[in-house]
């Protein structure tokens, strides 16, 4: 079984350098060296701490490309497991042979239909009402995309380490100009100076919690709009339409679960990292929020959040319900008037 093990894992690998092949030319320059800076670190074991090797850096970056070149044209291969064969986006059948053996397998598409695969070991799985949430740990395989999490129909994968590795890339980056922000509130509330790896896991402990809320809110966003809703974002992938929808869905979700918890809660340090990790797109089209965060860190008065997060709700789930009907009625070219009509909604 430990061979059959190793020779799945490597195909798991195979496929994820596929889909970093077919999509790996999809990053801007920095983000792209960044990410591979932090790949090479989790494929040859090294800490944080750790002083990247520029030369052997170098050496790898070109055998990896090289590697890219040769499979920019192959297929997904499929899964050999335990004497049976599967596709490798049928998840549920190859968790059905690996959780006994405290594994954990994903497979789906994340921003730009990226095809994303990750194994790892399965730390806990849990059942809270009628979806199941399985955490993984240490990863054994993995894309140069690493969402650390994923809500695949009944199920919510949360990926631990790809989450502690999410944090240091943001601390690193925020690191280089140290700017008075969001993310540098959140940071602030630990001591990454002196106690890296303790503040990490700190982080990671009270964050992963955000993470799960937040998946909690798509798998409830998903019940309302169904399959529709992929469809729609698969047919304007590569496109502006496709980030405003996907933030647009976002802020549904966590403004039906994530907000209102975290403002419940009244933590500084996630109320911080939470508004910090809004990407571009999102606070564009919810200047409000970041208004009433800005009115919170002034006066310490959480009934601003309070109150976006319910006019929010309501907000993102009417329009959430006119992009599908500007699909149903444009198809394939919904892409100009979903993003005009998400321009012309911010909030």
């Amino acid at each position: 079984m430990r061979d059959s093990l190793q020779q799945f894992t490597a195909a798991v690998q195979h496929n994820c350098h596929i889909s970093d092949a077919h999509h790996g030319a999809e990053y801007g320059l920095c983000t792209y060296l960044m990410k591979m800076r932090e790949f090479y670190r989790w494929e040859k074991g090294l800490a944080y701490d750790v002083q990247l090797p520029k030369a052997e850096i170098g050496d790898w970056l070109s055998e990896r490309e090289a590697l890219w070149g040769e499979l920019d044209d192959v297929a997904f291969a499929d899964l050999s497991l335990g004497g049976r064969v599967f596709d490798p986006f049928a998840v549920e059948e190859i968790n059905r042979e690996l959780e006994p053996l405290g594994l954990v397998y994903s497979a789906g598409y994340g921003v730009k239909n990226k095809p994303l695969f990750f194994l790892g070991h399965l730390e806990r799985r849990e059942e809270p009402g009628k979806v199941s949430v399985l955490v993984a740990g240490r990863e054994l395989a993995r894309d140069l995309a690493a969402p650390a999490a994923m809500t695949q129909g009944d199920r919510i994968y949360i990926r631990r380490e790809s989450f502690r590795r999410l944090l240091w890339e943001k601390l690193e980056s925020w690191r280089w100009r140290r700017p008075d922000n969001a993310l540098g509130r959140a940071f602030a509330c630990y001591d990454f100076e002196d106690a890296l790896d303790v503040s990490l896991d700190a982080m990671v402990e009270n964050e992963l919690n955000a993470v799960l809320l937040h998946e909690q809110g798509e798998y409830r966003v998903g019940k309302e709009v169904g399959d529709a809703w992929n469809e729609m974002v698969i047919s304007v992938a590569h496109t502006p339409a496709e980030l405003m929808a996907r933030a647009v869905r976002d802020h549904w979700a966590d403004c039906l679960v994530t907000l209102p918890a975290l403002v419940k809660k009244a933590d500084a340090a996630s109320l911080h990292f939470y508004v910090g990790s809004l990407g571009g797109t999102r606070k564009t089209i919810f200047p409000a929020l970041i208004k009433a965060y800005d009115r919170w860190v002034a006066t310490g008065d959480l009934s601003r959040l309070t109150r976006i997060a319910a006019s929010g709700e309501q907000h993102w789930a009417h329009l959430g319900t006119r992009l599908l009907n500007l699909f149903d009625r444009y198809g394939a070219e919904s892409a100009r008037p979903i993003a005009v009509l998400i321009e012309q909604n911010k909030l």
